[in-house]
């Protein structure tokens, strides 16, 4: 697969590099197709152009590419059904321009990426790409030479500095595979460019975007969602460590009502705004994994991996549902692609103890509806918009009190450009406590997951527009936003602490009642 460098009109550096296997590391994508008007900010990529594949896809309205197409990544098994490769294709004349905005980025998101590394490694090899093309073009000229008649000597001549070039060219590409592998993993350790408005810091910097409703006032010293589940016999953490471990439960009784009603009104309610439901796979390629900004493999994963395998489990719906129209060409009629999927998520949760993490709060295995959207670029932030406010509106109508987070640079994650937190008060717990997020991650995933839509507009007559075939407008990335519509056992953990009765009841919100057989309280049992 080759590697181009996506740079302006000048024709100074312009890399063809050899096929290279990836590592298992984190890869990461930047910004906007060739020539578009998008966020100053991001990079300016485009993608490997041989060896392409199409992923399937159920909707007629999908276009894939010809097998003959550019700009698209290829993911198809080799030979020897090993994984597939897949790359970056990194403007690297873009970040050598504007190196102290990267540097900037890459500070205020405390990333150990090094733009001085990457940097040095590109310089070196765009000169080894020279002298490979230069030996080659030796190598093609004595090829030349010996196709017209000459002496049997100067023959002989010809063949013994042919092979002599062949083994120096073999020789230098073997160096360019190595170096081009260890310049393609540094540079994309470099994080996906910071919206503007973002605040710079660690999660203490975050900005309170909007505060609704406050604390319940209890004439009564409130209980903690273990005990309550305990008094209620709802939940059972004793037998689960037993059957699997620390950190899972078993839902018991109303709990498992109120599981299950959660969700069904949560996808009744955002399927009202044009949300196709989905349920996914829970067990994804770790190439996918990857291509999402999510690390399969390593000390800190919070990734469960399945071993002698390439798949993982998944920790959360948006792998799968990004995954969904992955090496895929959409029509701009179809955008915006809204979903909402329901999965169980999976979490290794490294690291979490304490009393802060107790019960419910963190854990191994949970349900959740997670919303998802392929959208035009200059849309993203509209509907990031969009989809915070449809959390806000959820947790607004079960009476919660909560707090909205711009986030912090240092607490964005490989891939969000921005992300809103929305944070729950929990009263047994005294704090508040994460119970949602919504990111715009901008073409950071797309360009990794190769899905691109085509405008149905002409061909813009940019300098800097790779040309389309015929009249067709060329491909551009589609922008990728997520966002958690109910995660369930913190939405638990809200509704026992926030509606809990002096007499150890708990009083179900009045729009869950319908989803959970007309339910209104849940009360002790008799006996």
């Amino acid at each position: 697969m080759a590697f181009n460098c996506c740079l302006s009109s000048s024709p100074f550096r312009i890399l063809q590099l050899p096929t290279v296997a990836p590592s298992s590391s984190s890869r990461l994508f930047f910004r906007t197709a060739d020539g578009i008007p998008v966020n100053p900010h991001g990079y300016l990529l485009k993608l490997p152009s041989q060896h392409l594949t199409i992923a399937l896809s159920t909707s007629a309205a999908v276009q894939t590419s010809p097998a003959t197409s550019s700009s698209t990544i290829s993911n198809s098994p080799d030979d020897k059904g090993g994984k597939a490769p897949w790359k970056a294709a990194i403007d690297f004349k873009w970040i050598e321009d504007n190196k102290e905005a990267v540097a900037a980025n890459i500070k205020n998101r405390n990333s150990n990426a090094s733009i001085e590394l990457v940097l040095e490694l590109y310089e070196k090899t765009f000169n080894l790409q020279k002298e490979v093309e230069r030996v080659r073009g030796e190598r093609n000229a004595v090829a030349n030479k010996m196709k017209g008649k000459m002496e049997q000597s100067e023959r002989q001549r010809l063949i013994e500095e042919g092979k002599s070039l062949k083994d120096q060219l073999a020789a230098l590409e073997e160096q360019l595979v190595k170096l081009t592998d260890e310049l393609q993993q540094e540079a994309q350790c470099i994080p996906n460019m910071t919206h503007p408005d973002v605040p710079i810091g660690g999660e203490d910097s975050s900005r309170i975007r909007k505060m609704v409703g406050s604390p319940r006032k209890f004439s009564f010293v409130p209980k903690d969602h273990l005990q309550l589940g305990k008094e209620l016999d709802l939940f059972d953490f004793d037998a689960a460590a037993e059957v699997s471990g620390s950190k899972f439960y078993y839902l018991k009784n109303e709990a498992v009502l109120l599981e299950m009603g959660l969700l069904n009104w949560t996808l009744s309610e955002v399927m009202k705004r044009g949300f196709t439901p989905l349920t996914t796979p829970e067990i994804v390629r770790s190439s996918v994994v990857e291509k999402c900004g999510f690390q399969p493999r390593g000390t800190n994963t919070q990734v469960y991996s399945i071993d002698d395998s390439d798949q993982c489990l998944i920790g959360t719906a948006e792998i799968p549902v990004a995954g969904l129209h992955m090496d895929s060409i959409l029509a701009e009629s179809l955008l915006p692609l809204k979903y909402v999927a329901f999965s169980h998520c999976f979490r290794t949760e490294a690291g979490a103890a304490g009393t802060a993490t107790r019960g419910l709060y963190r854990v191994h295995q949970f349900s959740k509806a997670e919303m998802f959207i392929f959208c035009r670029p200059e849309e993203s932030e509209h509907y990031h918009e969009e989809l915070i406010t449809m959390e806000e509106d959820l947790f607004s109508s079960l009476g919660l009190h909560y707090k909205t987070l711009d986030m912090a640079s240092e607490d964005l994650g490989a891939p969000a450009h921005r992300k809103f937190d929305v944070e729950a008060w929990m009263p047994g717990l005294e704090r508040f406590g994460e119970i949602s997020s919504a990111s715009n991650c901008t073409d950071y995933q797309s360009r990794r997951l190769g899905i691109r839509y085509r405008p149905s507009g002409p061909p813009t007559t940019s300098a800097n527009t790779k040309k389309a075939k015929g009249n067709l407008a060329p491909p551009r990335f589609v922008h990728t936003l997520n966002a958690t519509a109910c995660a369930v056992p913190r939405m638990i953990i809200c509704l026992l602490e926030n509606y809990q009765q002096e007499d150890g009841s708990v009083v179900i919100p009045e729009p869950l009642r319908p989803f959970v057989g007309g339910l209104n309280i849940i009360s002790p049992k008799s006996g």
